[in-house]
This record gives C-alpha cells, sequence and structure tokens, in this order.
C-alpha cells in the first residue's frame, strides 16, 4: 500500500523525463542528496534505540556499543577504498551498488532477531555506505557546471547532510516511541528503494579514466584490524588484561594493523600512502584528530544512555534533549573559518579542544537524579561547540600540508583518522564505564547510581584524552594562519572539508556538520576536473 504513491511519482517523472534525454541537473543533485541523506540519517536515528535494542535482543551493556561500533569500522576500513572504486568502475555504478547493500541490510537489521544479526546487519550497512557515499558529492559536482550553480548545489548537498544529521534523534526518537527501535533500520528501506530505481534511470555514469587498481587487501587488513582490536579491549572488562581472551585478540589485532601498514609501504597503489605523513602538517593533524575523535565519538553514545537509563527520558524526550547540542556544532563548524585567520589555526584547535575538555569534566559531575540544564544541556553545548571548532582547523592544516593533487585524499585519511580513533575510543569508554558500573552496582545489577557513576567515569576519561591532545597540538602542530584554509585548499575550487565545511574558492559557503555523521566530501579538485572528484577521498565524520 506504501509503495503505490511512490511508483506513481516515478511514473510521472519517467514522463516528463523520458529515456534518452539527458535527466535536468536538479534531479540528479535530488538522487544524489537523497543518498547521502540516507547515509547520515542511519548513524545519528539509531542512537535513541539503543536501550530499546539491549532490551529487546538480550544485548549487553558492553556489546552493545557494536551497534554503533560495526558500523562505524566498516566504514572508516572501506570509504578510501569505495571512492578508489568508483573511479575505476564508474561513480553511478558504486552508488548503486552502495545503496542496494544499505538498504538490504537495514531490512535485515529490522527483522534481526538476535544480537549478532543485528550486528552483522550494521556492518553490512557500513560497508555499503561506504561505497554509496563517495559518488554523491562527485555526482553533484560532475551534473552542475562550475560557478555559482555548483555552489548552490553543493550547498544544498551540504544542507540535506545536515539536515538528515539533525533530524536524527528526533526521527529516530518518534518511530520508537510510536512503533519500535525495528523502524529506525526499516524506514531505510522503502526510501532506499525508490532512490534506488530513480537513480538506475536517470544518474548519468562518469569515471576518472585511470585504470589504477584497487588496494582491496589494504581495505580488508585495517577493518578486521581495527574490529579484532576493539573486540579485545572490549574483553578487558570482563575477563581483565592478562586472559588468554584478551591477549590474542589485542595482539591479533595489533598484527593485523602491521601487516596493512607493510602492505601500504610496497602497494604500488595504496589506500593510505605512508609517505603522506613525512609532512609534518599531515602526521601531527591526523594524530590530534585521532585523540580527539576518540574522546568525541563518545559524547552521544554515553548522553543518550544517561538520558534513558538514569533520568528516564522517553526516546523522543532524548533526541530533543540533545538537539542544543546538534546546534553547537553547526555555531563551532561556522565559527572556526573566521577565527583561523585571526588567531591562526593551531590555536583555534587548541581553543576548540580546551573548551570540549571543559564539557567533558563539567558532564563527569552528573548525578542519578541530573537537572537538564546543568547535567545534559550546558556541557553537551561546550562539548560538540569545542568539537565543530576542533576538527575544522585540523582538516584545513593538514589539507595545507599536502600537495594539490593530494588535498583531496588527506582530507579522506583525516576523516578516517577520526573515525578509527572514534572507534577504538568507544571500545576503551564503554569498558571503563562498564567495569566501573559493575563495582558500585556490586550484585546488585545496574542501578541508575552506578551507572552514573560508569558513564561519569568515561566523560572524566575523555576530559583526559582531550587535555593530552591539547599538549599534543602545542607542541606539534604547525602555525598557520591562512585564509579560511590555508593555501592548499585555498587553490581548489569546491571541496569538502573534514567537518563538511564547503570551500568554494577559498570561501565557506556552507556547513554540513550539525550532526553529520557521515558527511562525505570529494577530491578538492571536483570543481576543476570531476572525474576525479572521488580519487580515494570519502571523507566521513562520525560525531553523532
Amino acid at each position: 500500500m506504501t509503495t503505490m504513491p511512490r511508483a506513481a511519482d516515478v511514473s510521472r517523472i519517467s514522463r516528463l523525463f523520458p529515456r534518452g534525454a539527458a535527466p535536468p541537473a536538479w534531479l540528479v543533485v535530488a538522487l544524489a542528496c537523497a543518498g547521502q541523506f540516507l547515509v547520515v540519517l542511519d548513524v545519528s536515528v539509531v542512537n535513541v534505540a539503543l536501550p530499546s535494542m539491549r532490551t529487546d535482543l538480550g544485548m549487553s551493556a558492553s556489546g552493545l556499543q557494536w551497534v554503533v561500533n560495526a558500523y562505524a569500522i566498516a566504514f572508516a576500513g572501506f570509504m578510501l577504498l569505495g571512492g578508489r572504486a568508483g573511479d575505476l568502475y564508474g561513480r553511478k555504478r558504486m552508488f548503486l551498488v552502495g545503496l542496494a547493500l544499505f538498504t538490504l541490510a537495514s531490512l535485515c537489521g529490522g527483522l534481526a532477531q538476535d544480537g549478532w544479526q543485528l550486528l552483522l546487519a550494521r556492518a553490512v550497512q557500513g560497508l555499503g555506505a561506504a561505497v554509496l557515499a563517495p559518488s554523491t558529492l562527485t555526482i553533484v559536482t560532475s551534473a552542475v557546471a562550475e560557478g555559482a550553480a555548483r555552489a548552490r548545489a553543493i550547498a544544498t548537498w551540504t544542507a540535506v547532510g545536515a539536515g538528515g544529521g539533525a533530524a536524527g534523534g528526533l526521527v529516530g526518537g518518534v518511530l520508537v516511541d510510536t512503533l519500535s527501535w525495528r523502524w529506525v533500520l526499516l524506514i531505510n528501506v522503502p526510501v532506499g528503494a525508490v532512490v534506488l530505481l530513480s537513480s538506475l534511470r536517470w544518474l548519468p555514469e562518469s569515471r576518472a579514466g585511470d585504470r589504477r587498481r584497487l588496494d582491496l587487501p589494504g581495505a580488508v587488513l585495517v577493518t578486521a584490524g581495527l574490529g579484532v582490536l576493539a573486540y579485545g579491549i572490549s574483553q578487558t572488562e570482563a575477563r581483565g588484561w592478562t586472559a588468554t581472551a584478551t591477549l590474542l585478540p589485542l595482539a591479533a589485532g595489533l598484527a593485523l594493523i602491521v601487516l596493512f601498514l607493510v602492505v601500504e609501504a610496497r602497494t604500488a597503489a595504496p589506500l593510505m600512502p605512508l609517505g603522506l605523513f613525512r609532512a609534518r602538517a599531515v602526521s601531527s593533524a591526523n594524530a590530534a584528530m585521532f585523540l580527539s575523535g576518540s574522546a568525541m565519538f563518545c559524547m552521544w553514545f554515553f548522553m543518550t544512555l544517561y538520558a534513558q537509563n538514569v533520568l528516564g527520558y522517553t526516546p523522543l524526550e532524548a533526541g530533543l534533549a540533545l538537539v542544543p547540542s546538534s546546534l553547537a556544532v553547526l555555531l563551532g563548524s561556522k565559527s572556526a573559518p573566521r577565527f583561523m585567520p585571526v588567531l591562526g589555526a593551531r590555536n583555534v584547535a587548541v581553543i576548540g579542544t580546551l573548551i570540549a575538555a571543559v564539557g567533558f569534566g563539567w558532564q563527569s559531575l552528573m548525578t542519578a537524579r541530573g537537572d537538564y540544564l546543568t547535567e545534559i544541556m550546558f556541557p553537551g553545548i561546550l562539548m560538540m561547540l569545542g568539537a565543530g571548532l576542533t576538527a575544522t582547523p585540523l582538516a584545513a592544516l593538514a589539507t595545507s600540508g599536502a600537495a594539490p593533487g593530494e588535498a583531496g585524499l588527506v582530507s579522506g585519511l583525516i576523516n578516517t583518522s577520526r573515525t578509527m580513533g572514534g572507534s577504538l575510543g568507544l571500545a576503551v569508554m564503554s569498558t571503563i564505564a562498564a567495569a566501573r558500573t559493575a563495582r558500585v552496582a556490586g550484585g546488585g545489577g545496574g542501578t541508575p547510581e552506578a551507572l552514573t557513576e560508569g558513564y561519569a567515569l568515561a566523560f572524566r576519561t575523555g576530559a583526559g584524552v582531550l587535555l593530552g591532545g591539547v599538549v599534543l597540538m602545542a607542541v606539534w602542530l604547525p602555525w598557520g594562519k591562512g585564509k579560511g584554509a590555508g593555501p592548499a585548499v585555498a587553490r581548489v575550487s569546491a571541496s569538502a572539508s573534514a567537518d563538511g565545511e564547503v570551500v568554494v574558492d577559498g570561501e565557506v559557503v556552507v556547513d554540513a556538520e550539525g550532526v553529520a555523521d557521515g558527511v562525505v566530501g570529494a577530491d578538492p579538485g571536483a570543481a576543476s576536473d570531476p572525474a576525479a572528484a572521488s580519487d580515494g577521498a570519502a571523507s566521513t565524520s562520525f560525531e553523532k
């Protein structure tokens, strides 16, 4: 019944644009943005459903992190490969393959009857998103002529990403409250099917024209290494650091990461060219982003659990409670480029991280009878304002240290660093929180007081990590005061930074962060050379 109106809409569009006629640019942009919207929405919409998923499927508290991490690790490990696959095999083809995989995985996740089925579906979703997302901005830039029209199209793309993230908490809350947690995944199925059928007919095909091979071994090794390492960390809560069940996955994960580095050093077309890290700006900014992401990634996870498990908020109330934090990221991301020419990119990053650390420290004072203003809203605003202020200058510094032809790849790398850091950080913080809760509760289970103690310790740990990041930034990051994003970025015509800031001729024209998980940036060279736009440069932020 629900598919008939959509089928009729598709039929009406087909009469307007018969087969063989070139589709209008607005239709191409709309389809690419729809794919981007799904990827962004799916990350944020899951957060408010986590407690319901745990109750229904009997998942453990420490295992709940994998609902988020399974998606994030697959996305981080394969997104650079997804961009390269689009270059070789066609952006439309990869868009369709990724969207089909994403939609099918959403269906399987929504129908899951056991925790492992849900986690497997989330991992496949992440893989589908990694294939789909790099093509979205490239398709947009290829469909619209360079100039003001392209800037408006990119602004639409970024606004859709921000809207998807911002709507996630509210949409998830409504779906969980009125239907069930399953619909936060099942909602992707009808939307994905319509976009897939429409894209199959009307999206144009493009590719880079080069025949460099895919670094599939590199993608598999780094994804497996991160997953196994995160699993080993999660085992420490129940087994301890010296147990065989902990040491084996930790050793295996580290071995896979080392093997990944060996493969990258020897392959002709590496997923992550290690030579890029010889530049101080690239290596220091990636290290800082890794630390920052390891703390920031955890904020939404623990805030949602605190609001629902301790304060008794409904899923919708929890989504509404975090809206000010989402707006604070927008404010921080929009403000950072204005401060950078005056204070310098390094100083803005340091100030932003300090603000976030204060927010984390404030949040660690939470109680089991917390007041919304002082124990959710205000510390949440500080944490996410700092996140917005930090990530933009770090991305700018990294990109300014790269050669013009490598700017897009470096943009992808720094977002990969943040996502990888976030994945491992969530594993560590979840283990710390679970262990603290178990010690406080004794044999009494997870009481509100015990849960609060665990969440508070996670936020204190995050504050410490961020303060360590401040020291690293102050000592290692180079000075930089360029116009917005430094000389390398100023040279490009259209790019998407690590935080969804879209830069056109060196000016930030729109901010897509908000709660913009899954914001994907193409190669800054996209404007001048659309065929090169996704050359291994898929970039994603998972702040929420």
